[in-house]
C-alpha cells in the first residue's frame, strides 16, 4: 500500500473514530449546575427581581478583605498591650464584618421608597442621638462621641451624617425649583445643617462637619443652586472652619503642625512624622505584609485613623494605589449611579447615590491625606477599611443604599421593556385579526 493511500485510510479512522466519540459524548446527560451558580453566570436583565450590579459587592467584599488583614497586621502589637490578646481588635473587626453583611441582608430588602418616606423621621432620630450622647456618652481622649449599649459602642456621628444625606435628598426633590430660583429654598437646609454641626461641634467633631458640609456643597451644586450661593455659602464656611481652627488651641496646633511636623517631632508633630517615617519605608513594593516598624507602638491609632500608614510601610506605592483604585471605582460607580438615577426621573435615588459618592470619596481624600500629610488631622476613617464598628456598619449600609437604586432602576427598565413586548403583541393579534 502506497504511503498516500494509508496516510487517507487513516484520516478516514480518525475523523471516523472523533464522530463515535462526539455521539457518545453527547448522550451522557451532564448532571445540572445549582442555582446559584446560574443567577450568578447569567446575565442580570434574564432575573427580573433579582437583577443588580454585583461589582458592588465585589468591591465591598474585597474591601472588606483588606481592611481585615490590615487591622489584623497593625492592632496585634497594642491589642496584646491592652488585653493580652493580640487578636483582640481582629475578632472584633471580623464581629463587626459579620453584623454589617448581616444589617446589609435585611436593608437591601428595604424599598427606595421607604427611605424617601421616612427622611425626616430618620434626621429627627439623628438629631436624637447627637443630644444622647451629649448627655450619656462615653468621654475618650477628650471628646464625647459614643453611646454605650452593653458590649457595643455606637458613634452617634456615622448614622448621623447618612440620614442627613437622605434627608437632604428627599428635600431636593420637594424644594429644588425654590433652591434653583431663591435664597429662600437654599437657606433651609444649611439651617439644618447648622443645628447638626453645633451638636457635633460640641462633642467636639469638627471632622465629621467638614464632610458634611462638602457634602451638602456638592449635592446643592448638582441640583442646580446658583453660583453666588455657592460663593457665598464656601466664603462663609471657610471662614467659619478657619475661626473654629484659630480659636481652639488643639485644633490650631494640628494645624500648625501639619505645616511643618518636624518642628516638634516628639510633641504636636509627633503623630504624622511617624506616619510619614512609615510612607517612606514603604517605598514602592513595601517591606511585606507583617514587616512594618512603624506598627510595634510608635505610630499611635496604627489600626483605626492610620491604618492606611501601615499599609503603605507594608505594601509600598503599589498597595496604596490599589486601594485608591478600589475606592475611586466605588465612588465613580456611585456618581454614575446617580446621573442615571436623575436621567430616569428617580430624583430621590439619584440625589442619595450622588451624596454617597461624594461622602465617601471626600472621607477616603481625607484619611489618606492625613496620614500622607497632605491635609491636617482629622480622625476620619478610611470607608470599609479601617477599624470602627459604627463606621462599618454605616459606610455597608451606604454601599446597600447603592446597590437598592441600581436594582429598582433595572427592575423598572426590564418592566418597561415587557410591557412594550406585551403591548406589541397585542397590537399584531388585533392586526391578525
Amino acid at each position: 500500500m502506497s504511503l498516500e493511500k494509508t496516510m487517507t485510510l487513516a484520516r478516514t479512522m480518525s475523523l471516523e473514530t472523533t464522530q463515535a466519540i462526539t455521539k457518545t459524548i453527547s448522550k451522557v446527560s451532564a448532571p445540572p449546575l445549582p442555582e446559584w451558580i446560574n443567577r450568578f453566570m447569567a446575565g442580570s436583565n434574564q432575573y427580573g427581581a433579582s437583577a443588580f450590579d454585583r461589582s458592588f459587592i465585589v468591591l465591598g467584599i474585597i474591601m472588606y478583605m483588606v481592611g481585615l488583614v490590615m487591622v489584623a497586621t497593625s492592632s496585634i502589637p497594642v491589642a496584646e498591650r491592652l488585653f493580652n490578646n493580640p487578636f483582640h481588635f481582629v475578632i472584633r473587626h471580623g464581629i463587626y464584618i459579620g453584623l454589617s453583611l448581616a444589617i446589609a441582608g435585611v436593608a437591601l430588602q428595604v424599598p427606595m421608597s421607604w427611605w424617601h418616606k421616612n427622611s425626616s423621621y430618620l434626621l429627627g432620630f439623628a438629631i436624637v442621638l447627637l443630644v444622647t450622647v451629649l448627655l450619656i456618652g462615653r468621654t475618650v481622649n477628650g471628646s464625647t462621641r459614643w453611646i454605650v449599649l452593653g458590649p457595643i459602642t455606637v458613634q452617634a456621628a456615622e448614622p448621623a451624617k447618612l440620614f442627613f444625606f437622605c434627608y437632604l435628598s428627599a428635600y431636593l426633590v420637594r424644594r429644588r425649583e425654590q433652591v434653583m430660583e431663591n435664597l429662600k429654598g437654599f437657606i433651609k437646609p444649611l439651617i439644618v445643617f447648622g443645628v447638626m454641626a453645633a451638636l457635633l461641634l460640641l462633642q467636639p467633631d469638627l471632622g465629621t462637619v467638614i464632610v458634611m458640609f462638602v457634602t451638602t456643597f456638592g449635592l446643592l451644586f448638582l441640583a442646580g443652586a446658583k453660583l453666588w450661593q455657592f460663593i457665598a455659602m464656601a466664603s462663609v464656611g471657610a471662614t467659619s472652619l478657619g475661626m473654629l481652627a484659630y480659636f481652639e488651641p488643639y485644633r490650631w496646633r494640628r494645624v500648625t503642625s501639619f505645616l511643618d511636623p518636624w518642628q516638634d517631632p516628639f510633641g504636636s508633630g509627633y503623630q504624622l512624622t511617624q506616619s510619614l517615617m512609615a510612607y517612606g519605608r514603604g517605598e514602592v513594593l513595601g517591606q511585606g505584609l507583617g514587616n512594618s516598624i512603624q506598627k510595634l507602638e510608635y505610630l499611635p491609632e496604627a489600626h483605626t485613623d492610620f491604618v492606611m500608614a501601615v499599609l503603605a510601610e507594608e505594601f509600598g506605592f503599589i498597595g496604596i494605589s490599589l486601594v485608591l483604585l478600589l475606592s475611586m471605582t466605588l465612588v465613580y460607580k456611585a456618581l454614575i449611579l446617580g446621573r442615571y438615577a436623575l436621567a430616569k426621573e428617580k430624583y430621590f435615588e439619584g440625589f442619595l447615590a450622588y451624596s454617597i459618592g461624594i461622602w465617601m470619596c471626600f472621607q477616603a481624600a481625607v484619611n489618606i491625606g492625613a496620614s500622607a500629610g497632605i491635609v491636617p488631622t482629622k480622625g476620619l476613617t478610611m470607608p470599609l477599611i479601617s477599624y470602627g464598628g459604627s463606621s462599618m456598619i454605616v459606610m455597608t449600609l451606604a454601599l446597600v443604599i447603592l446597590i437598592r437604586i441600581d436594582h429598582e432602576i433595572r427592575l423598572q427598565s426590564i418592566q418597561a421593556t415587557s410591557s412594550k413586548r406585551t403591548t406589541k403583541k397585542d397590537a399584531k393579534k388585533s392586526d391578525d385579526k
